[in-house]
């Protein structure tokens, strides 16, 4: 199960091959940023040079896994969130605005998690029933479940809140340096502990309906 949940939201490859790009733009905007190569303090081309070793580690990512006959959707979703961040950094001069899609696509995230709480249809609950429950979403109807996958849901959106609020800050702040970072550095230990968390509580739920059947 742990193995399907973190396949689905990209595994830690996934992980690595999002966080790749976006490495590539922090280190070529560091390294121009200390005009190692003579660029005129108001020449576009240091941003430029970051924007395409950004898209093109992005595309290599793609292509290499198209290459093998591996899942390209990951690799796709990644390269079209690189190229939007690239078009809206070259348009505005700004190196702040390549991030700008990356926090608002997870605070939209976020905003669609609670949402689904308040309907008291938990988003979590329903991946759960398509990667572990063969599709069926009996889980509605049973308290234990529906109340796991409640918290878990919320759970999960505070997770993005905390990650994309981050950004917002430093957005906001004109920090793209630690902009980059953050991306990366925040990204790791809170997917890693959330899908821990999300493993966890619901083989406990359903552990423990077993059990309560059992006795019945």
């Amino acid at each position: 199960m742990s193995e399907q949940i973190a396949d689905q939201l990209g595994g830690m490859r996934g992980l690595i091959e999002s966080s790749v790009p976006v490495l590539a733009f922090v280190l070529l905007n560091f390294i121009v940023g200390l005009d190692a190569i003579g660029l005129p303090e108001d020449s576009r081309t240091g941003l430029y040079i970051a924007i395409g070793g950004a898209v093109g580690t992005a595309v290599a990512i793609a292509i290499y896994r198209l290459a093998r006959r591996e899942p390209i959707r990951h690799a796709i979703n990644g390269l079209v969130g690189i190229a939007l961040g690239a078009y809206l950094a070259a348009r505005s001069g700004h190196a702040k605005d390549f991030y700008l899609p990356g926090i608002l696509i997870t605070l939209g995230q976020a905003a669609l998690l609670l949402l689904s709480t308040a309907f008291r249809r938990p988003i979590i609950g329903y991946v759960w029933a398509v990667m572990a429950n063969k599709g069926k979403h009996d889980w509605l109807e049973n308290k234990r479940l529906l109340g796991t996958f409640q918290w878990l849901t919320i759970a999960w959106a505070v997770s993005l809140i905390v990650r994309g609020g981050v950004q917002a800050l430093l957005y906001w702040l004109d920090r793209p340096d630690l902009l980059g970072v953050a991306r990366i550095f925040l990204s790791w230990p809170i997917y890693a502990g959330m899908l821990a968390l999300t493993v966890w509580a619901v083989r406990r739920a359903t552990r423990a309906e077993r059990a309560a059947q059992a006795t019945t």
